[in-house]
């Protein structure tokens, strides 16, 4: 394990040794697998497995799968959306739906297969993101009596009760203030304030203004930051405006335990802050990711995306086709702008080593510049 060499509270509420956190991103189930899971919650930092989008068995797989690689503590990640649009619970009905309602966006998504070559792969698989999924979802996580629940998007309530007894930590993701005090009032045990800059689903609000409000508006809750950074000077500003602890989710997607496939890690390396733009093409909600062929030819198109889940389900048909023949230039490569600092592929415990020993060296340096050596 990583030398512990700074502590805030956050550590003893989730038992870690260091408060850096693994965003649990989602992407099928590829950027956050249970290897990479384990091997920061092995070097002091809690791991978190991204399980939007994944059937009940399959989370209950990965779940044992970081168990059976360390004794640490780590956590799951869902999407629980306040709002979905009205939808048939599975995958073919909302297909069907799309095809009755909505043909013109059937058939620009019809184009960007002529496009661009491929050929309709559908997902093969009949999971929708819906109420009763996620239900689903939630029961298998406490079930196995998951140490850490996180809520990536949307309204916590509904599994904080029953999470709070059987002992389970609670975090809820927000971009606002008022966002805050409502994952407050749902019971969350600490609050993550996201910034605009981070990658996935986010909101509008910086970071630097976002971090000190929540705080304000959550105490004496903890909050941990997220969104654009990198290492550890981040980690620091975050220290500095309040945060107890850090949410890392780009510079984690490029570790050697990743499953990402290398073209996607190599394209993150190369892109710059200003390559990461923020769609609702992908999934119907704003998410931030690399600009591509396909997100431009929907900003182009004059259609507005559908709400989740039906432009998922359009678009995930997509993906699965740009999966079958390779095409990872045409995937949907979500990352934050933190990623213009990412220089290569390193093992997450290197990464951690990192983040650990550049968090001391900018609060020491912090020290010196301002007359307060530690």
């Amino acid at each position: 394990m990583t030398a512990n060499r700074f502590r805030t509270p956050l550590c003893d509420l989730l038992g870690i040794e260091t408060p850096i956190i693994l965003a649990g991103m989602g992407v099928w189930g590829m950027a956050t697998p249970p290897a990479l899971v384990a091997a920061v919650s092995k070097a002091g930092g809690l791991g978190v497995l991204g399980c939007s989008g994944l059937s009940p068995a399959e989370i209950r797989r990965r779940i044992h799968a970081v168990r059976d690689l360390t004794d640490k503590p780590f956590g799951v990640d869902l999407l629980l959306p306040a709002t979905l649009a009205p939808a048939a619970a599975t995958r073919s009905g909302v297909r069907d739906d799309l095809a009755r309602n909505h043909p013109e966006h059937v058939r620009f998504y019809e184009s960007l297969l002529e496009r661009f070559n491929l050929k309709a792969t559908p997902v093969q698989d009949d999971i929708v993101i819906s109420s009763e999924l996620i239900e689903a979802q939630i029961a298998v996580t406490l079930e196995e009596q998951v140490p850490v629940f996180a809520a990536g998007l949307g309204d916590p309530a509904r599994i904080t009760g029953r999470a709070k007894a059987q002992g389970m930590t609670t975090l809820g993701l927000v971009g606002s203030p008022r966002n805050a005090q409502r994952q407050a009032a749902a019971g969350v045990d600490a609050v993550v304030a996201q910034g605009t800059e981070a990658g996935g689903h986010t909101g509008r609000i910086a970071n630097f203004p976002l971090i000190p409000q929540v705080v304000d508006a959550v105490a004496p809750l903890p909050v941990i930051a997220a969104g654009g950074i990198s290492d550890g000077r981040g980690i620091a500003a975050a220290l500095a405006l309040g945060a107890d602890g850090v949410w890392l989710g780009s510079l984690f997607l490029t570790a050697d335990e990743g499953d990402l496939p290398d073209a996607c890690k190599d394209e993150l390396i190369a892109a710059k802050s200003s390559d990461m733009d923020v769609t609702r093409a992908w999934t119907g909600k704003t998410l931030r990711a690399r600009r591509n062929p396909v997100s431009e030819a929907w900003a182009a198109s004059g259609l507005d995306p559908l709400p989740t889940p039906h432009q998922r389900v359009l678009m995930e048909d997509f993906l699965e086709a740009t999966k079958a023949a390779g095409r990872w230039d045409l995937f949907m490569n979500a990352a934050g702008q933190g990623i213009g600092m990412v220089e290569r592929r390193r093992p997450a415990a290197a990464i951690m080593a990192d983040l650990i020993a550049g968090t001391e060296t900018a609060l020491e340096a912090l020290d010196r510049r301002t007359g307060r050596e530690r």
